[in-house]
């Protein structure tokens, strides 16, 4: 099983020169960060440690996977944000929940004992409630639906259909804003019975980087988006088992 790490980057220069090294003794196979034309050195100094490099073409985060993903070379993908709220140490753990042949493991802040440092009273109700939503709405068993570090088959990006523009683009016009893909997988993938799992693993508070969450227009388009899907279903034969 062929493992890459992938990074979504902007200007992070702070903190991947403390959190590359870490992540380079877990020997994934590949370090892939697409950077979102930061205005600092970061692109720069994730080529001087090691990892490869893709400038993003269009804002927003979702287009950082779309854009990058033919590039990853792992049958498994795990993605990290870049400010030090993952662990790398935590990837050997997922890499052997992966081996026992689930499609996607969720490295929870909430799951087994484990808490997240950097959540506030309302991004932690707001995780809260969210994860909540996906299980009532969807049918899943999540503990942390919304986190970025999880690891899954790398096709699986494409199987439930997360490069295209269709399920992002009304949430994104009614909020102006652009969203992510965390809730959207979390939310397929329940709804096209994948095997998932979770384990637990802290966040600890951020070692750099700008805290670049927008609350309240997220909240209310991944709220929407969550609603919107209750008519999807994944097309005959795309899913690879």
């Amino acid at each position: 099983m062929k493992i890459t790490v992938f990074i979504p980057t902007f200007n992070e220069a702070h903190g991947l020169p403390i959190f590359l090294p870490r992540i380079r003794q877990q020997n994934p196979h590949q370090i892939l960060v697409s950077d979102g034309n930061s205005t600092d050195d970061t692109a720069a100094i994730a080529r001087q440690l090691g990892a490869e490099v893709y400038l993003q073409k269009k804002p927003g985060l979702r287009h950082a996977y779309a854009e990058a993903w033919p590039l990853i070379r792992g049958d498994v993908v795990i993605t990290m944000s870049p400010d030090g709220n993952c662990i790398p140490e935590d990837i050997p753990r997922l890499v052997a929940e992966m081996e026992k042949g689930y499609d996607m493991v969720v490295a929870s802040r909430y799951f087994g004992g484990a808490k997240s440092e950097d959540d506030d009273l309302i991004t932690g109700f707001g995780n809260w409630l969210f994860t909540r939503t996906v299980n009532f709405l969807h049918g899943g068993h999540y503990t942390d639906a919304m986190g970025i570090f999880r690891a899954y088959r790398t096709r699986l990006f494409y199987e439930l259909g997360l490069d295209q523009d269709a399920p992002y683009t009304l949430p994104e016009r009614l909020f102006s804003t652009r969203i992510g893909i965390e809730p959207l997988l979390s939310v397929r993938a329940v709804r096209a019975k994948c095997r998932v799992c979770e384990i637990g693993s802290d966040e600890p508070p951020r070692s750099g980087g700008e805290r670049k969450l927008q609350v309240w227009r997220w909240g209310a388009a991944y709220y929407f988006q969550f609603l919107h899907e209750l008519s999807w279903r994944p097309k005959p034969g795309s899913m690879q088992r």
